[in-house]
């Protein structure tokens, strides 16, 4: 126990050092993602007609593709079986779904259960914003070709490091936001330049990416909060459980001494009678 409370001390230490990094990264992606998602709304908004995939309906009657994020490894508590739990849900609504795994938890889980998956990658492993350009090119290829209706991601939002909550998002089709009227309307015009259509046209890929990024930083943190709390609750359940080892150690090796000495003493007083 005490070799295993050893461990768990060291896990619970890397995992304070390695979120750290983890949070910093994620913040510093937000103001991207912030403009990101102004600029296409204003493009969206200033477009009248709309040809890109991803503002249409998918095939009708294709699967679901969905993207579940999960960690590459384990000793996280509960972390990565919410994640699975929540996939599950998911299948269980909607029965024609595809599956693309991001983290080795989720894939191993899909092979075991012999769902259908179209491709897997590690979170970790390799550059992760290399990783989610290969994500995106993949999903955005089969809903081009109408192998997948809609891409859809299941991953963790980090509320707190008490608190890491999976959600399901759509991507895919992007539906248009109903846009102010009357005196919230907004009151200039925006220029783009070639044009609205071109810029929009270019911008959604990068938004797909920079989402499928961002998810894969906020799984990242969200997994090391989730293992820290895990490991600081086993390293303190160890001890507690050393204490009773050692009360218990203590009251038997007493018991095994007043024995021995009422041998002697009973020996003793055998010989002096």
């Amino acid at each position: 126990m005490k070799n295993t409370q050893q461990i768990t001390k060291a896990m619970k230490q890397v995992a304070a050092a390695k979120i750290r990094r983890a949070e910093q990264l994620q913040k510093q992606s937000r103001p991207y993602a912030d403009a990101l998602s102004a600029m296409l709304r204003d493009l969206i908004a200033n477009v009248a007609s709309v040809d890109h995939p991803f503002m249409k309906p998918g095939k009708e009657g294709a699967p679901a593709g969905v993207i579940l994020m999960t960690a590459d490894k384990g000793l996280a508590g509960a972390f990565n079986a919410n994640l699975i739990r929540q996939a599950e849900i998911y299948a269980r609504e909607n029965t024609n779904v595809v599956w693309y795994a991001v983290g080795f938890k989720g894939r191993n889980t899909l092979r075991r259960r012999t769902e259908a998956m179209n491709a897997d990658w590690s979170l970790t492993q390799g550059v992760m914003l290399d990783t989610a350009r290969e994500v995106a090119a993949k999903v955005t290829e089969d809903f081009n070709s109408g192998a997948i209706g809609s891409i859809v991601l299941i991953a963790p939002k980090l509320v707190s490091m008490m608190s890491q909550r999976p959600e399901t998002r759509s991507l895919v089709p992007i539906v248009a936001e109903a846009q102010p009227t009357g005196d919230d309307a907004p009151k200039g015009a925006v220029e783009f330049e070639p044009s609205a259509e071109f810029v929009l046209a270019r911008l959604l890929p990068k938004y797909l990416e920079f989402t499928i990024y961002s998810a894969m930083l906020e799984t990242n943190a969200a997994f090391f909060a989730a293992q820290l709390i895990a490991m600081n609750n086993a390293s303190d359940n160890a001890k507690k459980i050393i204490d009773e080892l050692t009360l218990a150690m203590n009251k038997a090796r007493q018991a095994s001494i007043t024995t021995e000495i009422l041998e002697i003493v009973g020996g003793a007083e055998a010989l002096a009678g």
